[in-house]
Formats: structure tokens, C-alpha cells, sequence
């Protein structure tokens, strides 16, 4: 497992940008997969976006697609979520996630017990 810690959350107005980062000061984050969710209250973690170790391989949320980016810098060791055109119903506490298993199909990348690491969340907040 690695220490996640995510940076960049705010109160923004409806589209508006954020620059999610996800870092680690772990050598082998650069071989982990990585996955950004989002919570809203007690309610489970929801899929936001996720990049392979190489970073060559990226999926999203059909709510999210065309409006967020995921990429990785493997020199920086950081994992960035690029935020477009926010809407408040993206309101919520967005975590990254990492993970060194295998998936096994497509599914697998956007549900939240195949990440091992967690970071703490950081908060967004879109007003309308």
C-alpha cells in the first residue's frame, strides 16, 4: 500500500475549473493504478475517473466524461483530475485511490474494492 494525499478541493461556481492532485512519496506509485471517487454525505463512494500505471489507459464516468481529465506524472509522482465545466451536482468529497491488482475486465476499474490505498478526500463544492 502507498500514502495518498489529495490537494486542490474549493468552492467554485457552476463552470468553473478545478485542478485535482493526487501525490504520493512512494518510489513505486509509478506502478500503481489510479482512480479518483467521489462521496456525497454517508452514501457510497462513486467512480469518477481512473489511469493506468503508464498512463496510456484512462476511464470515466459517463457524468463526468468530456468535463474531467485524468492524467499521471510519474516524474512529479502525482495523479491530476482536471475539472471543466463544473456542476453542482459534482459537489462532494472526491478521494483518490491506487492499486497494484490486476483487473480483471473494464467493471472492475470503476469499483472501489479493487483500490488497496486511500487518501483522506479533498472537498469540492459547486454552487449554482
Amino acid at each position: 500500500q502507498v500514502q495518498l494525499v489529495e490537494s486542490g478541493g474549493g468552492l467554485v461556481q457552476a463552470g468553473d475549473s478545478l485542478r485535482l492532485s493526487c501525490a504520493s512519496s512512494e518510489p513505486t506509485f509509478s506502478s500503481y493504478a489510479v482512480g479518483w471517487f467521489r462521496m456525497v454525505s454517508a452514501k457510497e463512494r462513486e467512480f469518477v475517473a481512473a489511469v493506468s500505471w503508464s498512463g496510456r489507459t484512462a476511464y470515466y464516468a459517463d457524468s463526468v466524461k468530456g468535463r474531467f481529465t485524468i492524467s499521471r506524472d510519474h516524474a512529479e509522482n502525482t495523479v491530476a483530475l482536471q475539472m471543466s465545466n463544473l456542476k453542482p451536482e459534482d459537489t462532494a468529497l472526491y478521494f483518490c485511490a491506487a492499486t497494484t491488482r490486476t483487473f480483471p475486465d473494464v467493471s472492475s476499474w470503476y469499483d472501489p474494492l479493487f483500490y488497496d490505498s486511500w487518501g483522506q478526500g479533498t472537498q469540492v463544492t459547486v454552487s449554482s
